[in-house]
């Protein structure tokens, strides 16, 4: 079965509004089986939204429209889907009452203009909308399923979750299940080069996804039912664990990075400094991120001036002189110094160039130093990572927390680490 998706209003088509409705909807589409080979966005205009839903009509089987069910004049979604269904709409009585239920336990006198949202193409089904006032409409007509739902997600997503996918599920004849291998420290190029002969199946599918410092493998199976598509899934994601071994992060696409990293920490009893001057506080900000980082975070230090890097890290003016601030040799003392200080496990430093300006030929934009130390032996990586400032520091600030993972690992492999 084909579905294809519209979401609807001039706010998300001059991208006022980030259109996260889109990617809930076509990922969950694609577990329940069904087949999305367009998206559209179009604003709140009649003429075109029925131009956009005709053009959807000849080319799916089903069409789900998100947006344009409020109370005001340019909320046009479900009059114009029942035009182009040539469909009445009617009062819906139970809607209606739903309306002024919503109104009276908030308090609120309600608006003449409200009661648009309880007229319903005639003999659609309703969904009940258990967070707002615009219920839900699917309307099937000549073999063709039109669904709309409200713009909002959190009264989208339940809507979705508790009635629309349990009709799709009748609906569909397959279950299409994913699972994602993450990995970290190997390019995507290298990752390919070892999956050639995995790419071309048919069923499951493999495919790669690069992300900012990371690659993803996903997964990807049809069955007539999730156990059997996990069952195709399961053997590949167990050869892919194998092939690439200490680069694999997670398989669960709710792992990041720095969840991962933070569990490793925590199952070796590991506690942690970090020590930054490009990335500026990115990296301890991604720990922090982790529900019960504070189990494993001790301080975190932003060491933006060779002043602060000798008062609060222990760098020696002597080694500053020398060698500078972006060095191997600063990055080094910048790690040790975070760990006695704060008396932590493990540390981990960077410092670098994150440009525009202060560059040269000799320590060009783009140049960083991450160091890591580890129960007194320490680490040091040298990258070159390019792009604009934002984008230095985003890749400066994933590799250390790669680097960081890595270094734990080989400790604990009694593999030399000096």
């Amino acid at each position: 079965m084909v579905v294809e998706l519209i979401s609807v209003g001039t706010e998300v088509l001059l991208g006022n509004i980030v259109n996260t409705n889109a990617a809930y909807l076509a990922e969950r589409c694609a577990y329940l089986g069904l087949s999305c080979y367009y998206q559209s966005v179009v604003g709140d205009n009649a003429e075109r939204l029925l131009g956009t839903i005709n053009t959807a009509l000849s080319r799916a089987d089903m069409i789900i429209l998100c947006g344009g069910l409020g109370p005001t004049e340019d909320d046009i979604t479900k009059e114009t889907a029942a035009k182009a269904l040539s469909l009445e709409l009617e009062m819906h009585e139970q809607s209606k009452e739903r309306i002024q239920a919503y109104f009276d336990k908030k308090g609120l006198k309600i608006a003449d203009s409200n009661w648009k949202q309880a007229m319903i193409p005639k003999d659609a089904i309703v969904l009940p909308n258990d967070n707002g006032t615009a219920p839900g409409v699917i309307m099937e007509k000549n073999g063709k399923t039109v669904i709309l739902l409200p713009g909002p997600p959190n009264e989208l997503i339940p809507m979705f979750e508790d009635s629309v996918a349990p009709y799709i599920m009748e609906k569909s004849s397959a279950i299409i299940y994913s699972q994602v291998v993450k990995l970290c420290g190997i390019g995507e190029s290298a990752v390919e080069d070892q999956i050639k002969d995995m790419v071309g199946n048919s069923n499951p599918t493999v495919a790669t996804y690069a992300k900012t410092g990371e690659v993803h493998i996903r997964v990807t199976a049809k069955a007539d039912d999730e156990k059997e598509a996990k069952k195709l899934v399961k053997p590949i994601v167990k050869e892919l664990k194998s092939r690439f071994s200490l680069y694999v992060y997670t398989s669960n696409a709710e792992v990041s990075l720095e969840a991962a990293t933070v569990e490793l920490l925590e199952k070796n009893g590991l506690t942690i400094t970090t020590a930054e001057s490009c990335t500026g506080g990115m990296v301890a900000s991604r720990i922090i991120n982790v529900p019960g980082a504070s189990e494993i975070y001790k301080e975190g230090f932003v060491t933006y001036s060779n002043k602060a890097k000798k008062l609060r890290l222990n760098v020696k003016k002597a080694t500053l002189s020398k060698y500078g601030a972006v060095s191997e040799q600063t990055a080094k003392e910048m790690s040790k110094g975070a760990c006695i200080n704060t008396k932590a496990d493990v540390s981990i430093a960077t410092t670098g160039i994150a440009g525009p300006d202060g560059g040269s030929e000799e320590k060009p934009v783009g140049l960083v130093y991450i160091s890591c130390t580890i129960c007194g032996k320490t680490k040091v990586k040298e990258c070159h990572f390019s792009g604009n400032r934002m984008k230095i520091r985003e890749a400066a600030t994933t590799e250390a927390l790669t680097f960081l993972r890595m270094c734990v690992l080989e400790y604990y492999s009694e593999k030399h680490f000096a």
